[in-house]
């Protein structure tokens, strides 16, 4: 019986899967898997070292969608993207990155709802602090 338990299937509902922390988190893993897929690796459910709430695909339909009913712009798309082969968020201090850095966190807004109202990112604390300011901003209510 044990054998059997150990080679049957295991299906991504009946694992205790791990939300992302915030949208940000949920995106870098998003454009690590694209460019895995790519780069010709299989992209199987579940079959990762931490199991998560989504497939990569379901982001790319959540982006879709965003982008249908207008909630985001080509360039909020392009921002994500070019930062996210980057694996870095672009920085403020710097001249040349202060637009890409407002588009970056108006997308991330905007997809952050949607990834906790689907429970792929985990909610946020009535209040957060923002890494690019030092001061604690509460959540609108």
């Amino acid at each position: 019986m044990a054998k059997q338990d150990k080679y049957s299937q295991k299906f991504q509902s009946d694992l205790e899967t791990v939300p992302f922390t915030n949208a940000e988190e949920a995106w870098f893993w998003f454009i690590q898997a694209q460019t895995a897929k790519s780069e010709g690796a299989r992209v199987t459910a579940g079959s990762g070292v931490v199991p998560r709430p989504c497939e990569p695909a379901d982001i790319l339909n959540i982006l879709n969608r965003l982008y249908r009913n207008r909630k985001l712009l080509m360039d909020h798309l392009l921002v994500l993207r070019h930062y996210g082969k980057r694996l870095m968020a672009p920085d403020f201090t710097r001249v040349k990155e202060m637009r890409a850095h407002t588009l970056w966190h108006e997308a991330l807004e905007t997809l952050e709802d949607v990834l906790i109202e689907k429970r792929i990112v985990k909610k946020r604390p009535w209040f957060h602090v923002d890494k690019d300011e030092t001061h604690v901003m509460e959540a609108a209510e």
